[in-house]
């Protein structure tokens, strides 16, 4: 994983300094930030291969700033905190990071956990596509041939799930479990909002969502 660049965000000095010296030392190109500013202003100028994020930092947590990364960006993130009970590692992964390593910790535990993700991230497909129907998964947008649909994130992460089990159908309390990160609880007007709202955007490229009464939906091609 040599020459990959990695964003440290880290208002610990010495940890972060440690941190540096280390990845550096196994051949990564290593940026830092002490700020959740700092890490937006990092990113805009070297978009990283990776981020290792702390979650308390002087401006804010760092849970909120991977709930507003992942709306645009899939980068794999790993959360290195003093945080350390089930209820923050829930948290942690429900906001989205891809892992969780808890202070104190060796740096040849954090090393393998990076490269792990580092792996992974290149194994995954940057589109995905059904027909005319397309996905970029590395800005979260959709579009049918040239035209972006301008989708909403919830719109995305379900027409995403839809295409990814094209022609099966996928049960309602599936859907809404992995789309809003919770169970439905018998409240189904969100999803048939947004199922209402997906098929407007979808049906001019011939496709459909079919709703099964009592078992779900499937993305069909009309």
């Amino acid at each position: 994983m040599t020459g990959k660049r990695i964003l440290l965000v880290e208002d610990d000095m010495k940890i972060q300094s440690f941190n540096k010296e280390l990845f550096e030392g196994r051949g990564f190109i290593v940026n830092l930030a002490t700020t959740l500013f700092d890490a937006k202003i990092q990113m805009q100028r070297n978009m990283p291969d990776a981020i290792v994020l702390d979650v308390n930092l002087p401006d804010g947590s760092g849970f909120d700033f991977l709930r507003e990364l992942r709306q645009t960006s899939r980068i794999p993130v790993l959360v290195l905190t003093g945080y350390g009970e089930d209820k923050d590692v829930v948290v942690g992964f429900e906001s989205g990071c891809n892992d969780y390593l808890s202070k104190p910790y060796t740096f040849e535990v954090l090393h393998v956990r990076l490269n792990n993700l580092l792996q992974s991230a290149e194994q995954m497909p940057d589109n995905l596509s059904v027909g005319v129907l397309k996905l970029d998964l590395l800005s979260n947008r959709a579009f049918i041939e040239d035209n972006d649909l301008n989708l909403t994130e919830k719109e995305f992460v379900l027409i995403r799930l839809l295409m990814q089990h094209e022609g099966d159908i996928i049960g309602t309390e599936d859907i809404y479990e992995k789309v809003w990160g919770q169970p439905m609880l018998g409240d189904k007007n969100a999803l048939q909002v947004a199922i209402t709202r997906l098929r407007k955007k979808i049906e001019p490229a011939g496709y459909n969502i079919v709703s099964m009464r009592g078992k779900g939906y499937m993305l069909a091609n009309n």
